[in-house]
């Protein structure tokens, strides 16, 4: 069963008295888009059938971006710093942080991900991040490759919804991006972990899509 997801009709009329529509972003340049999947390793999906359970959402989100010439790129988490290895032993504890340490698995990305992803190794992007945003400066060059290619709208996707995608979703939005959270092809640990991390980035940072209508958004350009 996926996310029981949902935003109150309140936010929807606030944006709407505000701007004079529900979605901020209601067409997308296919050729200046990017699908930005974030954390889709088996550390997280052998452990979340929420997480297992938007594998087709992202599927069909990278197929038809791809197809209308955008770009997709896989992201995945690497071991952060030396430097800053003290701090998180002191915040998780020493064991923990180990585990988060080697959540995003060794070798190629490509080879990292879930292995039901098909991945078109000469288009699409594969990035690691040492942070938990994949847009926070100096841990990640996602922004920078995708400045490269012309990008300016980001569609989020991946897991956990409350940490690393609502994550890039902030620091996506504060570098200028065109921000739109799948609610549909996100994924958190329980229904009210989702809900918060969906109305705080509508609410201020991006809209938020379902997967049908972002399609949509897609082939009508």
């Amino acid at each position: 069963m996926p996310h029981d997801w949902m935003i109150e009709e309140r936010e929807y009329l606030r944006h709407e008295e505000r701007r004079g529509r529900r979605f901020a972003y209601e067409r997308v340049d296919p050729a200046r888009t990017a699908l930005v999947v974030i954390d889709m390793v088996p550390f997280f999906l052998d452990v979340n059938r929420y997480a297992r359970e938007i594998v087709p959402n992202i599927a069909a989100l990278a197929g038809a971006l791809r197809t209308a010439g955008g770009t997709v790129a896989w992201v995945v988490p690497a071991p952060g710093p030396e430097s800053l290895r003290a701090v998180a032993e002191e915040f998780y504890g020493p064991e923990i942080a180990a585990v988060f340490r080697a959540s995003g698995g060794e070798g190629p990305v490509r080879d990292r991900l879930w292995p039901e992803f098909e991945v078109d190794g000469e288009r699409d992007l594969l990035v690691e991040k040492t942070a938990a945003s994949a847009f926070f400066p100096g841990r990640s060059d996602l922004h920078e490759q995708l400045t490269a290619r012309g990008v300016d709208t980001v569609l989020i996707t991946g897991t956990v919804t409350n940490v690393c995608c609502e994550s890039s979703a902030r620091d996506a939005s504060t570098l200028g991006h065109r921000v739109i959270m799948l609610a549909d092809a996100t994924a958190a640990r329980r229904d009210a972990d989702q809900n918060a991390s969906l109305y705080t980035i509508y609410r201020s940072f991006g809209d938020v899509r379902t997967t049908a209508e972002v399609l949509g958004l897609i082939a009508v350009h």
